[in-house]
């Protein structure tokens, strides 16, 4: 668990920092399905894909106060993809900001924990999500009050590939290049997945990496499920000039991630999983997780 913001300042060699950031997505991982067995359906799927991400924010690179989370000089998380709430839920339980115990309550009536994420309900959950698009657009805003300010937060914006479908993501893209945003950092999901299908067949949007480059963003793809990519893609971007150009990690990741049963199942965008599955897929997440660790 990472304790306020000691992690960003003495953070050890890169293989102790990826060790932290791959234990702490098995844990995330777990506690997602944990959540989702609560309700017996949900956006599990993409707890999974983006746990090595999530973790790599939150173990590794935001600057913040458990305690506190309206500390005004702390980095601001922005999860456009509101559906993505139960993976968020778990990293803001990792990072001591909610109560590990409160996870039970997710998408219960009264729970501070809802399937999508409601910043008045949710310590930490920066802004309420739901209709796609709009984070990015807030993150600018975010990013050019900090500045105006004089701080020297970050502002990290959770987007998804199916985003890119939205104009107001890329009217955003043009206008955090045209202030010069440098504490701004998209993280964008390449699951290749969306609600009405898989992203390519909807709308293509590669090259993705170009076009971001080509709105004038400092733009670099990873493997998104690899936390040592993820970790040396976030070192390259480093506290940039605050007036140079934003950065983008166009983060390629797998729906279910750490569970086969869930990786290879054909419609798992918003998934039900009978009562019999979830240990299944508890035993193969660890089964997956103990044979990378030989």
């Amino acid at each position: 668990m990472t304790d306020l913001a000691t992690a960003v300042i003495d953070r050890g060699t890169l293989d102790d920092r990826t060790r932290r950031v791959r234990e702490a997505a098995q844990r995330i991982r777990l506690n997602a399905l944990a959540m989702g067995e609560v309700q017996g359906q949900g956006y599990v799927g993409q707890a999974l894909g983006a746990a090595d991400m999530l973790a790599a924010v939150y173990v590794d690179q935001l600057r913040y106060r458990a305690d506190d989370p309206h500390w005004d000089e702390r980095d601001r998380f922005l999860l456009s993809t509101g559906h993505y709430a139960i993976g968020l839920y778990a990293a803001l339980a990792e990072a001591g900001i909610v109560p590990m115990e409160e996870l039970e309550s997710y998408g219960s009536d009264d729970s501070r924990l809802p399937m999508s994420g409601m910043a008045s309900y949710t310590p930490g959950m920066e802004i309420s999500g739901g209709s796609l698009g709009h984070g990015l657009t807030v993150a600018v805003g975010m990013a050019l009050g900090q500045r105006h300010l004089g701080r020297d937060s970050r502002i990290i914006n959770f987007l998804s590939d199916g985003e890119l479908n939205e104009g107001s993501t890329w009217e955003a893209a043009m206008g955090a290049a045209s202030h010069r945003l440098g504490n701004l950092i998209a993280l964008v999901d390449m699951n290749a997945l969306q609600a009405d299908g898989p992203t390519a067949n909807v709308m293509s949007i590669e090259p993705v990496e170009a076009k971001w480059a080509s709105f004038g963003w400092n733009a670099m793809r990873v493997d998104g499920n690899d936390p040592r990519a993820v970790l040396q893609a976030f070192d390259q971007v480093g506290r940039r000039d605050p007036v140079g150009p934003p950065s983008v990690l166009v983060c390629d990741t797998v729906v279910g991630k750490g569970v086969e049963l869930l990786e290879q199942r054909e419609k798992n965008h918003f998934m039900r999983i009978e009562e019999h599955e979830w240990q299944i897929c508890r035993d193969q997440l660890i089964a997956r997780y103990e044979g990378a660790a030989r």
